[in-house]
């Protein structure tokens, strides 16, 4: 859509029929109502924290009243670039370096509001800023790249010295974990050990049991103390067959190959703890008894004889 604003009477020319006075009109100025596109040239401005910036933008606009903006301001295009470079100037100054890459947003909204602030009375609405680019000093640069690449090379030691951490920590409760499976692992046969100890033992003593039960039982019958007599017997002549096996250092007894004494003896003790008189086992201990004496009157004799002698 255009405007024409017609000289002389000052009206404003829309589309359709319009009658001109020859001489006395004429068109002055042709507006049009699309979106403009106006590229905002370089500019230097200083941040925060003095810091110098070369930076452009790109201005997009619409022309909202035809009759102000033909008649309210000369050039509303050169106007509204001008203001748009002075609002960016002025902006700039309120931010510091950092922030000025970080809120790009909020500045152009900045700079739009205060544009159509101003071009209000010129019937213009800006509708959008944008920045283009922002041209920093090299030495700045290159003091924000050995920033960037402090910061990079400290997240990585800060992330290099939580992964040891956390190594650390995964190899100690490894370590132990495996501490408490080996304890319990310990525990438990332990346990099952002492378990399988005891069954043994109850066993044994089960069976041990078992078999004074049926001894008991034996020596109640009719001949059991001849029966107990020969296992005695059989028992002193085993035990008489392993002497020497097992050491060099033997003790004998005087008679070792007397086993009616011997089990004479045994008969007798246990006649005496069961306090039940044993056929023949008195006779044959006072019957021991005259002949160890005798022998022995028999070497003292023989050693008398042998110092007279001498």
């Amino acid at each position: 859509m255009l405007a024409r604003a017609a000289r002389g009477t000052g009206a404003l020319l829309l589309r359709g029929l319009n009658i001109l006075i020859p001489v006395l009109d004429r068109i002055r100025y042709v507006q049009s109502l699309k979106e403009i596109v106006i590229n905002v040239p370089e500019q230097s401005a200083v941040t925060l924290d003095n810091v110098t910036l070369q930076i452009d933008g790109v201005l997009y606009l619409r022309i909202m009243d035809p009759y102000k903006a033909s008649y309210g301001v000369e050039d509303p295009e050169y106007a509204v670039t001008q203001l748009a470079q002075t609002t960016m100037r002025s902006e700039l100054g309120k931010l510091s370096l950092d922030k000025v890459f970080r809120e790009r947003e909020s500045l152009n909204a900045s700079i739009v509001d205060a544009i159509n602030q101003a071009a209000d009375c010129w019937g213009i609405r800006c509708l959008r800023y944008e920045i283009k680019d922002i041209h920093v000093p090299p030495r700045v640069k290159e003091s924000m790249q050995m920033q960037v690449e402090a910061e990079r090379r400290k997240r990585a030691t800060v992330l290099e010295s939580e992964g040891t951490r956390e190594s650390a920590i995964n190899v100690a409760e490894g370590k132990k974990q495996a501490q408490i499976l080996a304890s319990e692992a310990e525990k438990a046969e332990q346990i099952n050990q002492a378990a399988g100890e005891a069954s043994a033992v109850l066993a044994k003593a089960k069976a041990k049991a078992e078999a004074i039960r049926i001894l008991a039982a034996a020596l109640t019958q009719h001949n059991g103390d001849a029966a107990a007599s020969l296992t005695v017997a059989e028992q002193y002549v085993s035990a008489f067959s392993k002497l020497a096996k097992d050491s060099n250092t033997i003790l004998l007894p005087s008679n070792p190959g007397d086993v009616t004494s011997m089990v004479a003896q045994a008969m007798g003790v246990y006649g005496a703890l069961t306090k039940a008189p044993v056929p023949g086992a008195q006779d044959s201990v006072s019957s021991r008894s005259s002949r160890d004496v005798q022998g022995t009157d028999a070497s003292l004799d023989e050693e008398l004889g042998q110092v007279k002698l001498s």
